[in-house]
């Protein structure tokens, strides 16, 4: 584990926090708006306002070219939630939560040479965003057979359809921001 962090520069432990930061900051902005549509239909908030969330993550891999930067990002976050105790209310389970999307951004990171394409950074968001919807349901909802498929339908548009306008501007490019690598 020691070896593992060492191999993050002070710059790059800075980057994860201050993105760890932003992606916490914002829920609170987001969630009331998001819950107005998710409550009456019985579907976590995550999953409708996922793709916006789960950008952090996207990002990080992009800002911070290292193995495991999504899923300091998303530890960071998730012990900072039970730390704050105000961003979510499920506990030690929170860990889990917020750690589980990183993971899974990580390792679809692996499969893009050019993390920063349109292509990779949807697909890093819309899995990350996946497991993190299927775990609240699943864990904390207790969400059966029965509201899936209008989860699966919600973490699909608000995964892609935010993306959408980046394609018209960047037209397949790597985002201005990206390394390649």
């Amino acid at each position: 584990m020691q070896r593992w962090l060492g191999s993050f520069s002070t710059q790059d432990l800075l980057i994860i926090a201050i993105i760890a930061a932003l992606g916490l900051a914002v829920k609170p902005v987001v969630t009331p708006l998001v819950h107005l549509v998710s409550v009456p239909l019985l579907i976590p908030g995550g999953s409708l306002a996922g793709g916006f969330y789960m950008l952090w993550l996207g990002l990080v891999v992009v800002l911070v070219p290292r193995r495991g930067s999504a899923v300091l990002t998303a530890f960071v976050q998730g012990i900072v939630t039970i730390m704050l105790g105000h961003f979510g209310h499920h506990g030690v389970i929170s860990i889990l939560t917020y750690t589980a999307p990183g993971i899974m951004a990580e390792l679809v990171s692996w499969l893009f040479r050019n993390r920063g394409s349109l292509i990779a950074q949807t697909s890093i968001c819309a899995s990350a965003n996946l497991v993190g919807a299927l775990l609240v349901a699943l864990l904390i909802m207790r969400l059966r057979n029965s509201g899936l498929p209008i989860l699966y339908g919600w973490i699909f548009l608000s995964t892609v359809m935010p993306w959408m306008p980046c394609r018209s501007l960047f037209s397949g490019k790597t985002l201005p921001f990206a390394h390649d690598g």
